[in-house]
């Protein structure tokens, strides 16, 4: 596609833009009596408007049935997990049995653990990005702990070699190979929250199944912004967050995927809890745990009724729009914002994008690395309306979502990186 660089084109983008209407069913923050330019979905989307009247309709229902609302309406609270199944299965390319709605996200990484990390003495490591977001990190080495071992001798991080940002998917692969006797775990976000590459996950799963191990990824930056298909994959599991590109308020409930070839096996390991029992014999109150089918086997409490409301909303939407013109429309988003900051650095500007520039290994999120001044430039950014995030030493992350930004968002963000060259 070839691009130009004035507003008037970006607006005219807009203007042939099928997902256009979508934007006006997000509130965003205000700066200067207008709206920001609002970039950090991959931090915390944006809300939907809807959500309000999910949430009003919650309390209502909460106020005029109190404990009998479990059992009657349109969508009883006994029953709210399945409410979620078939919109969070077709995000993420499962059956609807292989995915649940429930906890938060590092919950649910350690519940999967539980089942998937069954570490021996001769296998007992788990390979895993170097750079990882931090509670996968935390998650990891504590788990390790837990069963004996020492982190120092169990983890493999994969790292970028020496000058580049981004990790090489053969470096990956053969680091599974070359540890694959001892490896117990194969765990991947997504994509990396830091450098916004989307690594090959079908490509790893095969690895990590040929050499015996256990495949599974955190997704809290994969789903909502990526086409997944993880059943056809064949991961062993996954989790991801509600809360970026999800759009399903702050510390919204997590996703969980099981693969339908775990999901009936009763032999398998897991922290049981009360929700999770078989639900026709729930209520008989007996000892003895007996797992629903699937992923909602691993539930433990009931259902979070107002964060799970609000994520309906949004996954309502996921559903409609589908995730084929969300990525089609990504890869402009991203591909006109690549071509506008190229221009700014012919000009001179120093804005180093360590995102991969390949369609396939990228998402929404750009990530930008700038000169010693990178600091005063995000304050710059801030002052003037546009929102991004700053991660140190000299990143500037930023993720146009296409769920709710447009060409002239891009256009002016880049307009902004012209006239800091220009002070």
């Amino acid at each position: 596609m070839t691009f130009e660089n004035s507003l008037s084109y970006a607006q005219g983008l807009d203007q042939i833009d099928p997902l256009r209407s979508l934007r006006v069913q997000f509130y965003f923050p205000q700066h200067n009596g207008r709206n920001a330019y609002y970039f950090c979905g991959n931090s915390l989307g944006l809300q939907p408007k809807g959500i309000k009247a999910a949430l009003d309709y919650e309390l209502e229902h909460w106020k005029t049935h109190a404990v009998e609302g479990h059992f009657r309406g349109e969508m009883p609270w006994m029953y709210y997990h399945k409410f979620l199944l078939n919109q969070s299965a077709n995000l993420v390319g499962a059956k609807p049995e292989e995915v649940v709605v429930m906890n938060t996200l590092t919950v649910n990484l350690h519940l999967m653990m539980v089942s998937f990390y069954r570490p021996t003495k001769e296998r007992f490591k788990i390979i895993m990005e170097g750079g990882a977001f931090p509670s996968d990190q935390y998650a990891i080495e504590s788990q390790i702990r837990f069963h004996g071992f020492l982190p120092e001798d169990a983890i493999i991080e994969v790292s970028p070699r020496e000058g580049e940002e981004n990790l090489r998917t053969e470096d990956i692969l053969s680091t599974i190979e070359k540890h694959g006797e001892e490896t117990a775990l194969v765990l991947f976000g997504g994509v990396n929250y830091y450098t916004g590459q989307f690594f090959d996950l079908e490509k790893i799963t095969k690895k990590g199944h040929e050499v015996g191990a256990k495949v599974g990824f955190d997704l809290a930056h994969t789903a909502g912004n990526l086409p997944l298909q993880l059943h056809d994959w064949n991961v062993d599991f996954a989790v991801w967050c509600s809360y970026k590109y999800l759009n399903s308020a702050p510390g919204g409930p997590s996703g969980v995927f099981v693969h339908e070839r775990h999901g009936d096996n009763r032999d398998l390991p897991r922290f049981a809890g009360w929700w999770g029992h078989d639900e026709e014999h729930r209520f008989l109150m007996k000892k003895g745990f007996v797992p629903m089918k699937g992923a909602a086997g691993w539930q433990l409490s009931n259902v979070q009724i107002l964060s799970c409301a609000a994520h309906k909303v949004s996954l309502d939407m996921f559903e409609e729009v589908g995730m084929p013109a969300l990525r089609e429309k990504s890869l402009k988003l991203t591909g006109y914002l690549i071509y506008l900051i190229e221009k700014l650095n012919e000009k001179g500007g120093n804005f180093n994008i360590i995102t991969p520039k390949t369609p396939e290994d990228r998402g929404a999120q750009l990530s930008i690395l700038t000169g010693d001044d990178g600091k005063a430039l995000f304050d710059y950014l801030t002052e003037n309306g546009v929102i991004t995030d700053w991660r140190e030493p000299n990143v500037i992350r930023l993720a146009p979502v296409p769920m709710y930004n447009n060409f002239e968002d891009v256009w002016w963000f880049a307009e902004f990186l012209n006239r800091w060259l220009d002070k």
